[in-house]
């Protein structure tokens, strides 16, 4: 169990990548933008588009080490009282559990959308690029985060020893 653990967080390096490469792209291309609208008049026109489509790239590519990690946005108002109980890894296994199912309505929802733009022959307006390669994309990284959060929350209840490092 420990060694999937550590290939999770080995492969997790690849999608922080992309998101690095994706806001790096982001900002030269805003730079670029700046510069060639002040200077020369000339903005570029694909701009809104591209950063619209990094965007993408940048919040759901790490969408699932964030998930996963304990890095998502958390009210402790009731942390006293599972600690005091000693419920905490319940409580925890609960929530991961309970928010990677919920995950796959999310999923149908934003798949169906992107075989609907498929079908329609959606592109964006000046690189025409295919709306549904989008869509595609922030299924499958809603479905790796879904898959992550379920794990996560099973090693909870099954093997909590393994998430020591990195969760607690």
């Amino acid at each position: 169990m420990q060694s999937l653990v550590t290939f999770a967080r080995r492969i997790s390096v690849f999608p922080t990548l992309m998101a690095c490469g994706a806001l790096f792209i982001l900002m030269v291309m805003t730079f670029c933008d700046v510069v060639l609208r002040s200077v020369f008049n000339a903005p570029i026109e694909a701009a809104t588009e591209l950063t619209r489509i990094l965007m993408v790239i940048l919040v759901f590519s790490v969408l699932p080490m964030i998930s996963a990690g304990k890095g998502q946005i958390a009210v402790d108002l009731t942390d006293g009282l599972f600690t005091r109980l000693r419920l905490s890894r319940a409580r925890d296994a609960v929530v991961y559990l309970t928010s990677g199912i919920m995950l796959f309505w999310p999923i149908q929802r934003v798949w169906i959308l992107a075989e609907r733009a498929r079908d329609y022959g959606d592109v964006t307006e000046y690189l025409s690029i295919p709306v549904f390669y989008v869509g595609w994309f922030i299924a499958a990284s809603t479905a790796i985060t879904a898959v992550a959060m379920i794990t996560t929350g099973l090693l909870y209840i099954f093997a909590p020893h393994t998430l020591s490092e990195h969760t607690q």
